[in-house]
């Protein structure tokens, strides 16, 4: 499960699956940019036998959409509030159709710039849906990525031979569930629609954890 910007934020989904007999793995995305966090989770799915169902949330969604088709045993992709680009896409070319635009905040860091979203618009952006407490706490503690997360090109489009689903919360103001549509009918993925924010995991994990099982069965 590559996920986007905070360490603890698929648990509720991790302890559900666990609960129901399914073995997770939780793969720390670097957020280094597309094609090299693409290479370390498809260097990280290559130790794992047996079938796979890669997840993605947000960012992760392209990670998994490129690495999906460079180890065996994939046998579904589930995009949660996720971007699925085609080939030739960046992520802020996508992130672009979505308004209003993130509030970020850029740092210039030896070799590059990293964005955060900025703590004093996160809740309104990102989750909407959760306390204030909790959301204040996923502000204070999101990583930053590299902006070549969103300027590399996808490669991939591993959602054109495996089967994917996707969950779209109505209330993403992170990515406008428009553009969310738009990505799932483009890549065919078999797609649920819930009340909920970008932080969908925390705030719907059952929902989040049914579209998994579904797409492992």
């Amino acid at each position: 499960m590559p996920r986007h910007r905070r360490g603890r934020g698929g648990t509720p989904v991790i302890e559900r699956l666990r609960r129901d007999g399914y073995p997770v793995r939780a793969i720390a995305n670097p957020l280094h940019g597309l094609t090299s966090d693409t290479a370390y989770v498809t260097s990280y799915l290559s130790t794992i036998d047996g079938p796979k169902v890669l997840v993605g949330h947000s960012y992760g969604g392209a990670v998994i959409t490129n690495a999906a088709t460079a180890v065996t045993g994939v046998e579904s992709l589930v995009y949660i509030a996720g971007f699925i680009p085609a080939a030739g896409e960046t992520i802020g070319e996508l992130a672009a159709r979505s308004t209003p635009a993130l509030p970020l905040i850029a740092t210039q860091v030896p070799g590059g710039t990293e964005v955060v979203i900025d703590p004093a618009g996160f809740r309104a952006a990102f989750a909407g849906d959760l306390d204030a407490t909790t959301a204040a706490d996923l502000a204070v503690t999101q990583r930053p990525a590299d902006t070549r997360a969103v300027t590399d090109p996808s490669v991939t489009e591993g959602f054109r031979t495996i089967p994917s689903w996707a969950l779209i919360p109505r209330q993403d103001h992170a990515i406008n569930p428009a553009v969310q549509r738009f990505m799932t009918s483009r890549a065919g993925a078999r797609t649920t629609e819930v009340d909920g924010s970008h932080a969908i995991m925390l705030s719907r994990p059952d929902a989040v954890t049914r579209l998994i099982e579904q797409a492992a069965r």
